[in-house]
């Protein structure tokens, strides 16, 4: 529906007459559901950042805005917006100005001013594409007098047409006269159309076969469909960018070609920037930069005497730009040069790194390069090979290694390159075996999994034998685009509101499919029957001093060796004896203390937090390592307790409101030690409900500026890699 290409041209027009508000009781009125049309539509240009030019011309309006109107003729028609680009105050006008009216006006005159407008517009300016787009309800006599004249003014300036019903169009044989409307699903059907309708439509659909046989008849739709068509925001417009470069192997072989980017990954276009809270205005806000020395008179430095410094760990390392320039790869600029070729089943889909895939295509119009390219694909295919290759977009961007597949199409054929990874890309972890001799599954046990994941298949077979995809990820609409462009819409016409739900459809965009829902049902309980679940608690006996001091009173040996296993075995310790007398969090091991009561759940998780928070604090008043120690111990535990509860806020409130207070009560020391053990914030990736994203967790370190550069206690040999480029 509304297909357009680049800079086309689309007039939009919409009956607002009194015919339109009609509707029976529980049903919305037509124009209520046609300025839902227009309003998507437009919605989704502006949102794709389309250059497609649009317009809007009303009929059966009180009020007469046309150039053709003369002598009476062309009466109740406006023209609301003339041709340009869709932007956000056309979408406050419609929300905010177009309401239906009182009068009647012939659609086929508003359809003649759309066809003035478009050729007024062509002059001067070259259009891809002309379109029209009418929403009407057809309830009035229209004039056929000229009908033959407009068929042939609109294949004489190929202009389109699309027309948009409250009712279906094939089902108007049955029933007529003017009785009352009322049909489920068909606003404005009821039990037939109106005579002037049912002429309408004979005039429509004359019109559409004439300028199309096959199809015609295709391009009118119901106002439902198309809302539901139209439910989805447009994917950003992107024009595709050739790289022309020279595919070489060796030093003899090069080949022209062209590449395109067929995958990358589409970012949010987000420009966020400071405005006036009661103007909503950029220009009264100035911001200004300086840079001043961390002493006690804030000395101002100028921009000239400053100079980027590499953070590595607590140590910055300076660069000057010279050094910047220096340091950078250097190389001789684009490139895709074969570095050899191997087996494709030694390339694993698991390598696959990037956020992009390119096709290649042999060079226009070059027919040698044509030939060459082709024999390199198909040689590749049939030796099930790739080439591995070394890629550079330009002389700026660093060299990528990666594999370049053959692909053949029915109407095409290409090389489709996906980057491979360095060795610093790659992450080693080692996990122990599934082989568990105390837990060994059934038959009975692995054929239920097995029939949970039969039910639970992705691919089916179709009706012409073919694997068919019940869940195809590249038509999916990515909800994050979606919920923002809702939401964006709805802050311009209705500013100060709060902001709308999401979609149910958005909801369920990402649901799994109802049949899988339904296949999968009786699987599952399968596997819980044989998968049964029990609650174990582990119980703690409480042992007295005679039991732990009073085991050599003439025990043998081997008895004692084996009392000591079974103490071992429960873990058992001296502090245990003492744990049931804590009931606060003390100054001795507040770690050890907060951990048992939030345990024993005697005290809330808050009061309990509380209590950490005040023992931390005093014992950061002594700024003496070994307090500052005692308080990391208790950071961590804070940290860990709110992880497995589920309870972010508390953790991270204290530490940020802790960061604020460093530079003030000279904690540099302390901050350096929480650094090292990287004890940040807690994200919405470990705590779900946490305000707290991946990214400001990352960054929440390495954020307060320094009296005085101290140097840190050495760091341990084993320090972890990712720790330390966290603290850069």
């Amino acid at each position: 529906v509304f297909a357009s290409n680049n800079e086309s041209a689309l007039m939009l027009c919409m009956d607002v007459g009194f015919s339109m508000s009609n509707s029976a009781p529980g049903e919305e009125p037509p124009f209520e559901l046609a300025k839902k049309i227009i309003q998507k539509f437009v919605q989704r240009q502006v949102f794709a950042e389309s250059k497609d030019e649009l317009g809007l011309v009303l009929f059966g309006t009180d009020s007469t805005n046309n150039l053709l109107h003369q002598d009476g003729q062309y009466e109740n028609i406006s023209v609301f917006r003339e041709l340009s680009v869709p932007d956000f105050d056309l979408l406050e006008q419609i929300q905010n100005q177009l309401q239906p009216e009182n009068q009647q006006a012939d659609w086929m005159d508003a359809l003649v001013v759309c066809m003035d407008l478009l050729q007024r517009a062509r002059t001067g300016k070259k259009y891809d594409r002309l379109n029209i787009v009418q929403l009407t309800d057809l309830n009035i006599q229209a004039s056929s007098d000229q009908l033959d004249i407009i068929i042939q003014n609109l294949k004489s300036s190929d202009i389109t047409l699309q027309f948009f019903l409250p009712f279906p169009a094939e089902d108007d044989e049955d029933g007529g006269g003017d009785g009352p409307r009322s049909e489920s699903g068909h606003p404005g059907r009821g039990k037939g159309l109106s005579r002037d309708q049912k002429e309408g439509l004979d005039m429509m659909k004359h019109i559409m076969l004439s300028l199309d046989e096959d199809d015609g008849l295709d391009q009118i739709y119901t106002f439902r469909n198309a809302i539901e068509q139209l439910r989805m925001f447009k994917q950003i417009e992107r024009r595709p960018m050739a790289w022309p470069c020279l595919l070489t192997v060796g030093s003899c072989v090069s080949i022209r070609i062209v590449g395109y980017k067929a995958v990358m990954q589409e970012k949010l276009k987000k420009t966020w920037m400071t405005v006036d809270a009661q103007t909503n205005q950029k220009e009264v806000i100035k911001r200004e930069t300086v840079y001043c020395l961390d002493d006690d008179n804030e000395t101002e430095v100028q921009v000239t005497e400053t100079i980027q410094g590499f953070r590595y760990g607590s140590d910055i390392v300076p660069f000057s730009k010279v050094d910047q320039e220096q340091m950078k790869y250097k190389h001789d600029g684009k490139c895709f040069a074969v570095l050899g070729f191997t087996k494709q089943n030694l390339v694993h889909r698991h390598q696959f790194i990037g956020n992009q895939v390119i096709k290649l295509f042999a060079a226009k119009d070059d027919e040698h390069a044509g030939v060459a390219l082709s024999a390199l694909i198909r040689a590749l295919r049939e030796l099930e090979m790739v080439a591995i290759v070394r890629y550079a977009y330009d002389r700026r961007s660093n060299p990528q290694v990666g594999a370049a597949f053959p692909c053949i199409k029915q109407h095409y054929e290409c090389l489709m390159y996906i980057q491979l990874p360095f060795v610093e890309d790659l992450r080693q972890f080692s996990f122990p075996s599934f082989d568990n001799k105390k837990v060994t599954p059934t038959e009975t046990q692995l054929s239920a999994v097995d029939s949970l994941i039969d039910s639970m298949m992705l691919v089916e077979e179709g009706d012409d034998g073919k694997p068919k995809d019940m869940f195809k990820v590249h038509h999916i609409p990515n909800p994050e685009f979606q919920r923002l462009f809702q939401c964006l819409h709805h802050r311009v016409v209705n500013p100060g509101t709060p902001l709308p739900p999401i979609e149910p459809w958005l909801k369920a965009v990402l649901g799994r499919p109802d049949v899988i829902g339904q296949r999968c049902q009786a699987p599952l309980e399968e596997l819980k029957r044989v998968f049964p679940l029990t609650q174990v608690e582990k119980k703690k006996n409480l042992k007295t001093s005679a039991e732990v001091f009073g085991k050599d009173s003439g025990e043998p040996d081997g008895k004692k060796a084996k009392h000591d296993e079974e103490e071992e075995e429960e873990d058992f310790n001296l502090a245990n004896i003492t744990e049931g007398s804590i009931t606060s969090v003390g100054s001795v091991d507040p770690a050890r203390d907060f951990c048992f009561l939030v345990k024993q759940k005697s005290i809330p998780f808050g009061e309990v937090c509380q209590q950490l928070i005040q023992r931390i604090e005093q014992l950061l008043s002594n700024r003496n390592t070994e307090y500052y120690t005692k308080s990391i111990t208790g950071i961590q535990a804070f940290r860990e307790q709110s992880v497995k509860l589920g309870n972010a806020d508390l953790y991270n409130n204290y530490l940020q409101s802790l960061k604020g207070s460093i530079t003030n009560r000279q904690l540099e020391v302390f901050w350096d030690l929480l650094v090292q053990d990287g004890l940040t914030l807690i994200s919405n990736d470990q705590v779900k409900g946490s305000a707290i994203f991946n990214a400001e967790a990352n960054q929440f370190l390495v954020g307060v500026e320094k009296k005085e550069e101290v140097a840190p206690p050495p760091a341990e040999d084993n320090e972890d890699v990712d720790d330390l480029l966290d603290m850069m």
